[in-house]
């Protein structure tokens, strides 16, 4: 079980990691996004979760360690959950408004991918107004 999660943490972070450094907007909020879930398996394991044991106290039962879990990583990890919910949707919410204003997704927002465009469409636009002078 070790082995799985340990493969799954690091198959996580890897593409995290690949996605942020690509340069478009959606990529590195999904890189994020794989990076708050390979953290977050980071804590569970790292809490030694026990199945069938509860986190809280109960009456009848001993009050020691061999028949509880620890509820910390859980806290932590669901709290970590909704931070990086709301994170994601600020995120998504900044990304579409540059690409709005800047008519382009690059993350460090490229003049030159937009002085790009901006030449191609002066392109098709030259070759579409030739194109009805023939005809």
């Amino acid at each position: 079980m070790e082995f799985a999660i340990a493969s799954a943490i690091g198959l996580l972070t890897a593409a995290g990691v690949y996605l942020l450094l690509r340069a478009r907007s959606f990529d590195v909020i999904l890189g994020m996004t794989l990076l708050s879930y390979a953290t977050n398996l980071v804590i569970f394991s790292g809490g030694h979760l026990i199945s069938g044991r509860p986190p809280v106290l109960r009456d009848g039962v001993a009050a020691d360690l061999t028949q509880y879990t620890d509820p910390l990583p859980q806290a932590l990890v669901l709290t970590a959950i909704v931070i990086a919910f709301a994170m994601t949707a600020v995120c998504i919410v900044l990304a579409v408004r540059s690409r709005n204003d800047n008519d382009s997704d690059h993350v460090d927002g490229s003049r030159a991918d937009h002085n790009y465009q901006k030449s191609e469409r002066q392109r098709h636009d030259e070759a579409k107004k030739k194109n009805e002078d023939r005809t």
